[in-house]
């Protein structure tokens, strides 16, 4: 449940707590849990948000460390936290531009290719286009908006062509849009590129 919070409060909407984010999305960790207590003990909170056990340093730490998706990055001296990626709020996370692997991968539901087809990917609500390096997480994503649909990126052309790319800490690649010229389906019989 905590981890539902942090997504939320992280990667769409500091304000629900009364919190702001520096220019990277980083706040203090002890900032936060005074925020998410003092939230808590408003008469207008959420039944969510009152039920929530006390949050403790400890706990986020666990949150962190635990994340199946790692969506959570400390500091180097682990006093502030931030959301990875997936903001749909304006961030500068600081990502150095990194040439991609040759090959990326996207999931995302099938009822999307008509419009994906035409328009390419783009960042939509979120800060960038979410890209991975395997097929297994492309389908797991995929799978979460309906009958998966696993996009090939020609990450290694787009680059080539000038285009950007950043790494996030949990090691999802980050772009700001991917023109349809550079996405082909997966075909479940192909086998996956080697990288």
């Amino acid at each position: 449940m905590l981890s539902r919070l942090l997504s939320k409060v992280l990667r769409h909407g500091p304000e629900m707590i009364g919190i702001r984010l520096d220019r990277q999305d980083w706040v203090s960790v002890d900032e936060l849990i005074r925020a998410i207590e003092r939230t808590a003990h408003n008469a207008n909170a959420s039944k969510r948000l009152r039920t929530l056990p006390t949050v403790t340093r400890d706990f986020i730490l666990a949150v962190v460390a635990t994340n199946d998706k790692q969506r959570f990055s400390l500091s180097p001296d682990g006093l502030r936290i931030r959301a990875a990626q997936g903001h749909s709020i304006g961030v500068d996370l600081g990502y150095a531009a990194k040439e991609p692997p040759a090959v990326l991968y996207h999931g995302t539901a099938w009822s999307n290719w008509t419009n994906i087809a035409v328009e390419g990917l783009t960042a939509q609500t979120r800060h960038a286009v979410h890209l991975s390096t395997d097929v297994a997480t492309a389908t797991r994503v995929g799978a979460r908006h309906g009958q998966p649909l696993i996009l090939v990126v020609d990450a290694g052309q787009m680059h080539a062509d000038g285009y950007t790319f950043s790494r996030s800490d949990n090691g999802v690649w980050l772009t700001q849009v991917v023109p349809a010229a550079y996405l082909s389906q997966f075909r479940p019989y192909e086998s996956e590129p080697k990288s």
